[in-house]
């Protein structure tokens, strides 16, 4: 039966389309959502890792599993292992003047993070880390030396001395997470 000229088959083949059309850009929405919440700046998300799926749900979700992205290929560049965070604290090339956290190892160099939201925090395993110099956010540290865990509360805007370099008998440590507040 016709109504208002489309028959009940164009009708049904229209419903179809606006369903189709509106999971597409419902699923967009989600994946624009987690591209910018996983990036902390709205920065391309990279593979390996960030973005899982849920298996057996319908009609498919996608849940944030904290793993850093691209965590083995830092491994094999620069021989550290960066491993969980909220996106909120993201390795960084150093860049005088722009706020970053930096720390000094004694096999890497340099190595720097920039900090973006209220809060953050970053999981990893960084060898002989001596100093840490903070920014304007509050920032604690947690170290390894042996079986020992240390934290250490990291001064704003100027480095602080860490591990090695505040231990009596000069052990390396190892930094382990980073965790900031504004």
């Amino acid at each position: 039966m016709e109504k208002n000229g489309v028959s009940a088959m164009e009708r049904r083949r229209r419903r179809v389309i606006v369903r189709i059309l509106g999971t597409a850009g419902a699923s967009a929405f989600v994946l624009l959502g987690l591209y910018a919440v996983s990036s902390g700046r709205g920065e391309p998300v990279r593979t390996g890792g960030g973005v899982a799926s849920v298996a057996d749900e319908a009609p498919g979700r996608l849940v944030e599993d904290f793993n850093y992205p691209q965590a083995d290929k830092i491994l094999a560049e620069r021989g550290f292992v960066l491993k969980r965070g909220d996106g909120h604290i993201a390795l960084a090339d150093c860049v005088s003047g722009t706020g970053q956290l930096e720390l000094l190892a004694r096999d890497q160099g340099k190595v720097c993070f920039d900090v973006t939201g209220d809060s953050g925090w970053l999981t990893m395993e960084i060898p002989a880390v001596f100093s840490f110099k903070g920014n304007d956010y509050s920032t604690t540290i947690d170290m390894t030396v042996g079986e020992e865990e240390k934290s250490f509360d990291i001064t704003k805007n100027t480095w602080t001395p860490v591990g090695e370099s505040t231990d009596p008998e000069s052990r390396d440590h190892a930094l382990i997470e980073i965790r900031t507040t504004k």
